[in-house]
């Protein structure tokens, strides 16, 4: 009885451990990715007034957990029975990513920013309608990029057996939704973690200085959050697209990938405006009749 205890806590002391290694590589197979996902989801989670901060991206994490219980199983069942399927799914996603970094390009450069006094007018008119679009648009691309971890993930542990698959790929979504969140919190709050060591501290000395620096600290890498960002969705939208089509993958040889996955990002995001602007003016036209 006692032998037949120990044998399977021996087991499940070697199942860890081979967990341990798999999700240890997976993780460092994904961490390029989860670079980008923290840079995407830290951009889309500021913008709201401080008291709304944490409750949004509350909705937006729970949101991410939600999509991660959603692909997994998906994920493993169709690289079983219908492995084809995946590739679609990515390159589909991709397009979606290309198409929301390219509307950013062109929301910046092609229309007119509004003064102060207009951006407060708005928030106060359509404040719950633009923060559940937020969410739902973070949520939406939380998605899609979580497809891409979960699938990298899955491809390194394809020849273990399906139990460290299961096991692997569950540490490795959950790690990425708690690490890229919990740094994302960190962020939205470095304003209010200044004024704090500031009121402290009587606003003097180091620490009041310190508290000065993180309060003047979090506008600038808000904006360099929204260019890092919109690259981040053009190079893995790009990224996909270079790794599940050959003809992409094998063109321009001596290019670097990296310039390579950027065009093929901005360029199919180019397409999908044009062809979704396409489709609203024709909507707009034939509702009008």
């Amino acid at each position: 009885m006692a032998s037949g205890i120990f044998a399977i806590l021996d087991d499940i002391a070697a199942l860890m451990d081979d967990v341990a290694v798999t999700s240890k590589i997976a993780t460092q197979k994904t961490a390029g990715i989860l670079g980008d996902d923290l840079a995407v989801n830290a951009e889309k989670a500021t913008g709201f007034l401080a008291s709304r901060e944490l409750p949004v991206l509350w909705a937006i994490t729970k949101g991410s957990f939600i999509n991660k219980l959603i692909i997994v199983p998906i994920a493993l069942l169709l690289n079983v029975f219908f492995p084809v399927a995946i590739k679609v799914i990515l390159v589909l996603g991709g397009f979606y990513l290309a198409y929301e970094g390219v509307e950013k390009i062109i929301e910046y450069f092609f229309h007119r920013h509004k003064k102060g006094h207009e951006v407060i007018e708005e928030n106060k008119e359509n404040d719950s309608a633009a923060e559940k679009a937020k969410i739902k648009s973070a949520v939406t691309t939380d998605f899609i990029l979580s497809v891409e971890i979960v699938i990298i993930a899955l491809g390194t542990v394809l020849d273990r057996s399906l139990t460290i698959q299961i096991i692997t790929v569950s540490v490795v979504a959950l790690l990425a939704t708690i690490g890229v969140y919990g740094i994302v919190a960190l962020i939205v709050r470095m304003d209010d973690a200044g004024y704090r060591l500031i009121k402290r501290s009587g606003d003097k000395g180091i620490v009041s200085k310190f508290g000065h620096s993180l309060v003047r600290s979090l506008p600038v890498i808000i904006k360099a959050l929204a260019v890092i960002g919109t690259v981040a969705l053009l190079l893995v939208s790009g990224g996909i697209f270079a790794h599940n089509i050959d003809y992409l993958h094998h063109i321009f040889p001596t290019i670097p990938s990296f310039v390579k996955e950027l065009a093929f990002g901005l360029l199919a995001g180019i397409v999908v405006v044009a062809v979704v602007t396409a489709v609203k003016k024709i909507y707009g036209l034939v509702v009008r009749r």
